[in-house]
């Protein structure tokens, strides 16, 4: 990947380029599970494409709904906030799963809801939010269905048509370890019916002139995009969909299995409802009399070994382990054993070996 992004340039207002745009195009497809949806390539990061979903979507004053239970949720309120719509949501402990009764209930109190923005993977968190019962509420109600996959996409289960899905924002740098800087966007039929209503203020991310320039006989990007990304994409991509989706998958959930296995052998605590269901990160409670962000710290400096504290405020009592993307099963194994002996030499009880040998034991299971 990283030498199909240091390689020349292909020019992006020729053939080359059209010809890697379907590829890109037609393999994201394939990872979102979808066959009616448009999928856009922006240059930006994952926010940028969500504010394009807000941009693109709503006019003025209109209302969404916003579930939080974590800091990604509420970033999605900050961008409703600033492009002046009416902001409605629920509102659950960080950590909880977004309950879709309460979403159902909301949508029954504000009617004119005209979208519901979720997030999948909630990284501050650990938790997977349940997006097909949450699609399935907001398609009752008659509201648009736009879902922050970021961080999900490629490593949990995700079904763009079969879930009834209007909008997903997923970006390149996730489960797919390109470099960041591209964000692409899958859209669907009533994604652009209201696309054309939309009065929103938009310009380098107006949804049309996009589908405009990919409609042309070899597709291009309306914008000078970042093309050696996109080449790193496209490698990534071919490296991700070898094997198929469903092999990828199983990879994923095979890491954080481990991952979590070795985490509760050494008598650490999960944090998340449904902790098992993430398979991009694992967020830890840091043991009694000990702060996460020095376990976080002590791991980078003493082993370069890097994890993430918690966000918000989990902050000093959670800890994150992020196992998406190209990771190998050695990478788990060193990780745990960095984290054996950090917890030890800040003063915490550990058996030594004891989280290694529990993510070998997943790793030496029989595969399908």
């Amino acid at each position: 990947m990283l030498l199909a992004q240091a390689g020349p340039l292909v020019y992006h207002r020729g053939p080359g380029f059209g010809d890697l745009m379907r590829r890109l195009t037609d393999g994201l497809r394939t990872l979102y599970r979808t066959e009616r949806a448009d999928v856009l390539l922006l240059t930006s990061s994952g926010t940028g494409g969500l504010e394009s979903a807000i941009q693109n979507c709503f006019s003025p004053g209109d209302e969404v709904l916003v579930p939080l239970a974590g800091f990604f949720a509420e970033r999605w309120k900050r961008l409703a906030e600033a492009y002046g719509l009416v902001v409605r949501w629920t509102e659950q402990p960080w950590g909880a799963r977004v309950d879709p009764r309460l979403v159902a209930d909301a949508l029954a109190a504000h009617p004119r809801v005209a979208g519901v923005l979720l997030t999948q993977s909630e990284t501050s968190t650990g938790v997977i939010h349940p997006i097909e019962p949450l699609a399935r509420a907001a398609r009752e109600a008659g509201a648009l269905v736009i879902v922050d996959v970021v961080s999900s996409l490629g490593a949990v289960p995700f079904a763009f048509d079969d879930w009834g899905i209007d909008v997903a924002v997923g970006g390149s740098q996730k489960a797919l370890s390109a470099s960041p800087g591209i964000a692409f966007v899958a859209v669907g039929e009533r994604a652009w019916a209201a696309a054309e209503r939309a009065r929103l203020p938009r310009f380098y991310f107006d949804w049309r002139t996009y589908r405009t320039f990919a409609a042309l006989p070899d597709p291009e990007n309306p914008w000078t995009p970042a093309i050696s990304v996109l080449q790193g994409l496209d490698r990534a991509l071919e490296l991700y969909l070898a094997d198929g989706v469903e092999a990828a998958l199983a990879r994923h959930e095979r890491l954080s299995r481990a991952v979590k296995d070795g985490v509760r052998a050494l008598g650490l605590d999960l944090f998340g409802e449904g902790e098992a269901d993430n398979w991009t990160v694992t967020a830890i409670r840091a043991p009694e009399g000990i702060d996460a962000d020095t376990i976080a710290a002590r791991m980078r400096e003493d082993f370069g070994c890097v994890i993430a504290p918690g966000q918000g405020p989990l902050k000093g009592t959670v800890f994150r382990i992020g196992h998406f993307g190209y990771v190998s099963e050695l990478d788990i194994v060193q990780g745990l054993a960095a984290l054996e002996m950090t917890l030890e030499r800040l003063g915490h009880p550990v058996k030594r070996g004891a989280a290694v040998a529990a993510a070998e034991a997943v790793f030496g299971e029989p595969r399908a």
